[in-house]
C-alpha cells in the first residue's frame, strides 16, 4: 500500500505479490477501488498486481475543482504513477470505466503496454448526439447523488439491470461489493460522472484500426450489450481475442472469479 503525490493529488496505490516478475496494472470500475482486485491478487500469487484508486474513487484524494476530473487528466496521472513506480512495460487490465481508461491510456502511451485486457469495456460512444444524451443522463444522476447522498445512490445503483446477474451471488459477496461502493464520496462520484463518464470522454472507435497491440476482450454471456460492443471492437482491432464467460454478467471478476483469474493468467505475456 502506498500514497503517491501525483500532480498535486494524493493517490492511493495497492501492490500485491511484489516479488513476482510479471506486472499487471489493474483499473477498477465506477464506484470501485483497489479492493476490486484483492481476490485476483490472491488467485495469481505469481503476478505482481498494481491497483490504483482512480480519480474520484477510494482513498485517492478528491480534487476540489471539476476541471481535474477528465480523461486526459486521469491519463496524465497514470503516466506519473508509472513513472514514480518505475514501471517501464506491463500488462494493463481495466474493468468497465477502468476499461475505458485503460484503452485510452494504451492509445496515448502505446509503448508502455505489452498487452491490454478489457473486461466489459467500451471505446466510448460513436456520435456526438449519443454523447450529449449520455452527458445529460449522467448530469441528472450526479445531481441526485449531490442531493441525496451516496447511500441513496448505491441503493438504486445496485438495482440497475446491468447488475441483475449479481443478485444470485452469496450474501457475503454482495455485502462486500456494497461496502466498497459505500466508501465513495459524493463529490468524487459526481466529479467522475461529469468529468470522465461515457458521454464526456472522447470516442476511441476510430483509433481501434490503428492499434497494433494485442487486446483481450472479456465479456459475460448474460451481458448482451457489452458482448455486442466486444464483437464490434474485435472486428476493428488487428490483434484481438474475445472471450465470453458463460452464466456471467457485467462483473465477471466477481461472478466467476476462478475463470476470470484463469483467463487473465492465460493471456499474460
Amino acid at each position: 500500500m502506498a500514497k503517491l503525490n501525483v500532480r498535486g493529488i494524493d493517490t492511493h496505490v495497492e501492490i500485491w505479490n511484489e516479488e513476482a516478475s510479471q506486472t499487471l496494472v489493474a483499473l477498477h470500475g465506477f464506484t470501485g477501488s483497489t479492493e476490486t482486485w484483492r481476490n485476483l491478487a490472491s488467485a495469481l500469487p505469481q503476478v505482481r498486481i498494481v491497483a490504483i484508486d482512480l480519480i474520484g474513487h477510494g482513498q485517492t484524494a478528491v480534487p476540489e475543482h471539476f476541471s481535474r476530473f477528465s480523461m486526459q487528466e486521469q491519463l496524465s496521472d497514470l503516466e506519473e504513477v508509472f513513472h514514480q513506480l518505475q514501471l517501464e512495460k506491463f500488462t494493463l487490465l481495466g474493468y468497465s470505466m477502468g476499461g475505458r481508461i485503460a484503452l485510452s491510456y494504451a492509445i496515448s502511451y502505446p509503448t508502455r503496454v505489452e498487452k491490454l485486457i478489457l473486461e466489459s469495456a467500451s471505446p466510448g460512444l460513436r456520435t456526438s448526439e449519443e454523447r450529449m444524451e449520455r452527458c445529460e443522463r449522467d448530469h441528472a444522476l450526479a445531481e441526485k447523488i449531490a442531493a441525496n447522498g451516496v447511500e441513496s445512490f448505491v441503493n438504486a445503483w445496485e438495482k440497475i439491470a446491468l447488475f441483475d446477474s449479481q443478485k444470485r451471488l452469496p450474501t457475503s459477496i454482495r455485502q462486500a461489493i456494497r461496502k466498497e461502493r459505500l466508501t465513495q464520496s459524493e463529490h468524487g462520484l459526481v466529479g467522475s460522472l461529469q468529468g470522465i463518464g461515457t458521454g464526456k470522454q472522447p470516442s476511441n472507435w476510430s483509433y481501434l484500426t490503428q492499434m497494433d497491440l494485442s487486446v483481450v476482450l472479456i465479456t459475460g454471456a448474460l451481458d448482451g450489450k457489452f458482448c455486442q460492443i466486444a464483437i464490434e471492437m474485435k472486428a476493428l482491432l488487428k490483434n484481438a481475442h474475445h472471450v465470453t464467460v458463460n452464466d456471467a454478467g457485467h462483473a465477471i471478476h466477481v461472478e466467476n472469479p476462478a475463470e476470470f483469474a484463469t483467463i487473465v493468467m492465460e493471456n499474460l505475456t
